[in-house]
């Protein structure tokens, strides 16, 4: 009489030919962050590196207590730090508007011509970022507050086209239907079955981008554009470490306050 033999089969969460492909895609992961590692340490000195601690508590202690006396000189740079981020916010989506439309495909009114080329202005904006903005404007049309507006716009076309575009593609087209279904023309389409879909979502964009625009308008001094941040700059060049405190201070204080408008609004609005 024959013997039988049962076996007894083990579950198992990945075949072995997938642990293998997992081992050896993180050896490779493991290889290229050495490799890149040794890429860009290459040239640093490394003794400068062991002494930053020494250097960041020396320019801490230097930097402590902060001149709050110098803070009446930083309520003017600070507004136009503000107006900076509001004109060009407006400005950004004024122009970001238009080309959502364009780029989404239920809207656009050709997508193998008008579709690409707002696809195109959406990716070049958003992959440029502020700060090279400014730098290129303030080297075109001279430093101050008008190149900083430009650039926050300029900057803020492509995040607020991306996301209104995509949000004008989620509209409920049972809406659209309905409305198309009553004989409305295109611009009524557009008026009555997507516009009202689309609205809470652009308020939101436009306060989140607001929001970020604050920030980034802090540093477009640096490069000459304007605001709180050629305060920072100067203090900077020469060294006055009780100033630079009260800049960093009121740069935290304005952008915490901003980010309690931005919630406030968007809590409001959705």
């Amino acid at each position: 009489m024959s013997e039988i033999t049962h076996y007894k089969e083990v579950w198992s969460h990945r075949t072995p030919r997938t642990r293998l492909f997992m081992w050896m895609g993180w050896l490779g992961l493991v290889a290229l962050f050495v490799w890149c590692w040794q890429l860009m340490t290459k040239n640093t000195i490394w003794a400068f590196v062991q002494d930053a601690p020494r250097q960041a508590s020396d320019i801490g202690s230097r930097m402590w207590p902060p001149r709050l006396s110098y803070l009446p000189e930083l309520m003017q740079p600070l507004w136009d730090t503000i107006n900076i981020a509001t004109i060009g916010t407006i400005g950004g989506v004024i122009m970001a508007v238009p080309i959502a439309f364009m780029a989404a495909r239920n809207t656009t009114p050709s997508a193998t011509i008008l579709r690409p080329i707002a696809l195109f202005i959406i990716v070049a904006s958003r992959s440029i970022n502020a700060l090279i903005w400014a730098l290129l404007l303030v080297a075109i049309i001279g430093p101050g507050l008008l190149a900083g507006i430009i650039a926050i716009a300029l900057r803020s076309i492509g995040f607020v086209g991306k996301l209104l575009y995509e949000a004008i593609e989620e509209t409920d087209v049972r809406q659209v239907e309905a409305i198309a279904a009553t004989g409305a023309s295109e611009a009524q389409i557009l008026n009555y079955g997507i516009v009202p879909q689309v609205m809470p979502a652009f308020w939101g964009i436009s306060v989140f981008r607001w929001d970020i625009n604050i920030r980034e308008s802090t540093i477009l001094g640096l490069v000459g554009a304007g605001g709180i941040g050629l305060k920072l700059q100067s203090s900077l060049n020469v060294l006055a470490w009780p100033q630079v405190t009260v800049i960093l201070l009121l740069i935290l204080a304005t952008v915490v306050f901003s980010e309690w408008v931005s919630a406030k609004v968007r809590h409001a609005i959705i």
